[in-house]
């Protein structure tokens, strides 16, 4: 099937309209006519070729949320009109022992939205800057009632990349700190305080302050002044950071408690290093955390929608994309861009 979308044709090309090629709805898929795609960090990371190898022509995008308008023969959760979320991968092998804990996210032959591969290995697959996409029943999530489409889109990829470790780690009376209050970071802000935790944020940006006291935060530390951490000392059970900047590791392990825990899911572009005898001192733990599994994903969605947890948006037009890239380069949106592909393209 045809498909109208918006891609990039090589690296670090402008974004523009490109028909591709969609396969055809299969026993066990459903065809979704997209309604809202976020727009991730990681889409211009991809386009650019920052991260390599790179599939092209791309059309990135993997924080959808449309309607059912086809199922396949065998299809059983869900039927057309159905109002459902594609994230960021489509497809694992369903066999592997991830796949078989439920964590799909870390099977060795998934199938990312974009830039990758169906099972098949050789048919591309396509994002959510589209009009449409195909994808198997078994990788598809149920958008709860009542929350809105555009502010849910991005809880398909910020949303799930700080629920795990946060479900994990935080929770009624713990102290949690949020490293960042950009497109992940006030989403981690919401959940924790959804969980019970009391927050701190700490930013670079000491302009932020009152946004991250209107998320929830119960407090603000500007880290552009160093000495604001010292007496903040052993006083953490979890600090989150969601950056994709490098940060000081040794700092932020000595505001935990004794084991206390220091979860990273920004990815920044240079090696990160600490003092071995920071952690091993109080018992610290690092770790990290990619994504989620299919089921943990609903379990993060019906958790946002129970406690009205939702990212702050700004609607763009799909036109406008090149222009929205440009301006998260330049940290200009608070806190996500969502393309509003129904009116914007797939009812032109």
């Amino acid at each position: 099937m045809k498909a109208r979308a918006y891609a990039a044709t090589s690296a670090g090309a402008r974004i523009a309209p490109l028909e591709v090629e969609r396969r055809e709805v299969g026993p066990h898929d459903v065809r979704i006519d997209i309604d809202a795609c976020g727009v991730c960090h990681s889409d211009i990371h991809q386009a650019e070729g920052d991260w390599g190898p790179d599939i092209f022509p791309m059309v990135p995008g993997h924080e959808i949320i449309g309607i059912v308008t086809e199922t396949g023969d065998a299809v059983t959760k869900y039927a057309v009109g159905d109002r459902v979320g594609v994230g960021c991968y489509v497809g694992s092998c369903g066999t592997c022992d991830a796949c078989a804990n439920g964590d799909e996210n870390y099977c060795p032959t998934w199938s990312t939205t974009y830039n990758g591969y169906e099972q098949d290995g050789v048919t591309p697959t396509y994002g959510g800057y589209s009009d449409h996409i195909v994808v198997n029943e078994d990788y598809v999530l149920r958008i709860p009632e009542g929350m809105d489409t555009q502010a849910a889109a991005p809880l398909l990829c910020a949303g799930i990349t700080v629920y795990p470790p946060l479900k994990s780690y935080a929770g009624p009376g713990k102290e949690v700190g949020v490293i960042g209050l950009g497109g992940l970071g006030h989403v981690g802000v919401r959940i924790a305080k959804a969980m019970g935790s009391r927050v701190t944020v700490f930013s670079h940006s000491p302009g932020k302050e009152a946004d991250a006291l209107r998320l929830g935060a119960d407090a603000f530390v500007a880290t552009h002044d160093p000495a604001a951490l010292k007496p903040l000392r052993m006083s953490f059970d979890m600090i989150l950071s969601t950056v994709s900047a490098s940060i000081d590791i040794d700092a932020y392990l000595n505001l935990l408690k004794t084991r206390g825990v220091l979860a990273i899911v920004g990815l920044p572009v240079e090696p990160l290093s600490f003092e071995a005898g920071n952690l091993v001192g109080e018992a610290r733990t690092i770790v990290g955390a990619k994504l989620a599994g299919v089921g943990t994903t609903q379990e993060m969605l019906d958790f946002c929608a129970e406690h009205g947890v939702v990212a702050d948006v700004e609607v763009i037009n799909i036109a406008d994309i090149n222009e929205a890239w440009q301006r998260i380069k330049d940290s200009d949106v608070r806190y996500r861009f969502v393309i509003d592909i129904a009116g914007s393209l797939r009812d032109q």
